[in-house]
C-alpha cells in the first residue's frame, strides 16, 4: 500500500525533513509513505487567505490519483489512539486502494479537499505547526504499522 502526504509547504526545516525521513524509511515494504509537498498559495496584505487556500487545495487535489482514499487531517476531525490508528491502516491496506493523506497551510484545508475526504482525522485540538504535523504523521504511521506487525516499537 502506498501513502502519499500532500502537504501545503515546500520550505521547511532541516529538522522536519530528518524526522519525516526517519519514520517514512522505517516502514515495511508492505506499505510505503511518500511525501509530496505543495508550494503555498500567494497571500498579500490585501487578499484573505481563502484565496491561498483555494489555490492550494487545487494543487493537492491535481496529485491524487484516481481511486485514492483521501484522507484530511483536521483539526475538527476525528481523534484515534494508536490502536484505532493500527485499525484504520489495516482497513486501508486490505481495501486495495492507495491513501493520499492531506495536510493543510496556514489557514486549513479547501472546501474542495475536505469534500473530496472520505474520513477527517483529527491529530490533536491543539494547533501544531505543519512541518510537525509531517513528522508527528510519519511517526504514527510507523507506530500503526509495527504494532500490525508485532514490533517492539510500539508498546502500550
Amino acid at each position: 500500500m502506498r501513502l502519499t502526504l500532500i502537504a501545503a509547504g515546500t520550505r521547511m526545516p532541516a529538522w522536519v525533513e530528518q524526522g519525516y525521513q526517519e519514520y517514512a524509511r522505517r516502514l515495511g515494504g508492505d506499505c510505503r509513505l511518500e511525501l509530496v509537498e505543495i508550494p503555498l498559495g500567494l497571500r498579500t496584505r490585501r487578499s484573505t487567505g481563502d484565496r491561498a487556500k483555494k489555490e492550494e487545495g487545487e494543487r493537492m487535489l491535481r496529485q491524487v490519483a484516481a481511486g485514492d482514499r483521501v484522507i484530511a487531517l483536521e483539526v475538527t476531525g476525528k481523534s484515534l489512539d494508536t490502536e484505532g490508528l493500527a485499525r484504520c491502516l489495516e482497513d486501508w491496506r486490505r481495501d486495495g486502494r492507495n491513501v493520499a493523506l492531506l495536510i493543510g497551510g496556514p489557514d486549513g484545508l479547501s472546501a474542495a479537499c475536505l469534500q473530496k475526504a472520505e474520513f477527517k482525522l483529527s491529530l490533536s485540538a491543539l494547533t501544531l505547526p505543519h512541518g510537525m504535523v509531517r513528522v508527528l504523521l510519519a511517526e504514527q504511521i510507523y507506530r500503526a504499522w509495527s504494532l500490525l506487525h508485532n514490533h517492539p516499537y510500539h508498546r502500550a
